[in-house]
C-alpha cells in the first residue's frame, strides 16, 4: 500500500491517503511513530495498528466525550464523527460500542425531549424537532400516542393562547387581514386548524 499523499488540516493533524484514496486522519506525532511518508509504502503492521486499534479507540473516546456534555441521538453522533473525518466502518464502531453500554437511547432521548418541552411545544413541532435530529417518525409517534392514550398531551389551546397574549392580539378589534395574519403564523407554529379556530374564535377554514 502506497501512501500517495499527506495532507496538514492544521498544525497537529493530517489526512492520510493511500493509493489515491483517503484512508484516514492522524495527528503528526503519528506520522513519526508509524513511520507513514509521503511516497512510501506503509507496512501492514502499522496498517492495521491504526486502523484496528488507534482509529477504533478515538473513535469511541471521541463519543464518550461528547456525550459527557449533553446526550446526543445516534444521528447526531454520526454526523459529529463524519465531521471529525472518521471513515463509515469505525463510525458504526464507535456507535455500536456506546449503544451497547446504553449511553445513546433514540427512544429515551424522544421520551425525555418530549417530556421536557410539554408545556412549551405542540406536537406538530415535537414532531419536526425531533425527526431533524434524527429520531425516526414512527419511533416518535409511536411514544406521542403512547402518552395521548395516558392523557399526557400538550395543552396546546393554552400555548396558542399565550402567544396571541405575547402579540397584544385582540380579537375584537383585529381586522380581517390581522386575523389572517395571526392564523397563518399559528399555522405555521404546527397548531391545529381546529385549535387555531377556537382560540380565535372564527372561521379561518379558508386560509
Amino acid at each position: 500500500m502506497m501512501v500517495t499523499k499527506i495532507e496538514e488540516i492544521n498544525n497537529k493533524k493530517v489526512r492520510v491517503f493511500i493509493d489515491n484514496e483517503f484512508a484516514f486522519v492522524l495527528y503528526k506525532g503519528e506520522l513519526r511513530l508509524y513511520k507513514v511518508k509521503e511516497g512510501e509504502e506503509i507496512c501492514d503492521e502499522a496498517y492495521s495498528e491504526i486502523v484496528e486499534k488507534v482509529l477504533p479507540k478515538r473513535a469511541k473516546l471521541r463519543c464518550m466525550n461528547l456525550l459527557k456534555a449533553r446526550a446526543y441521538t445516534e444521528k447526531q453522533l454520526r454526523d459529529k464523527l463524519l465531521q471529525g473525518e472518521y471513515t463509515e466502518k469505525l463510525i458504526d464502531v464507535a456507535i455500536g460500542y456506546v449503544k451497547s453500554y446504553g449511553y445513546i437511547d433514540d427512544r429515551k432521548y424522544a421520551e425525555d425531549y418530549i417530556a421536557y418541552h410539554m408545556e412549551n411545544k405542540n406536537r406538530k413541532r415535537m414532531e419536526l424537532d425531533l425527526y431533524r435530529k434524527g429520531i425516526d417518525r414512527k419511533l416518535i409517534g409511536e411514544i406521542l400516542d403512547g402518552m395521548q392514550e395516558e392523557g399526557e398531551v400538550p395543552d396546546e389551546f393554552s400555548m396558542a393562547k399565550k402567544i396571541l397574549e405575547k402579540k397584544n392580539y385582540d380579537p375584537e378589534t383585529a381586522t380581517n387581514k390581522e386575523k389572517q395574519k395571526i392564523s397563518a403564523f399559528l399555522y405555521r407554529k404546527g397548531f391545529d386548524m381546529d385549535i387555531i379556530r377556537n382560540v380565535l374564535s372564527l372561521d379561518i377554514s379558508s386560509i
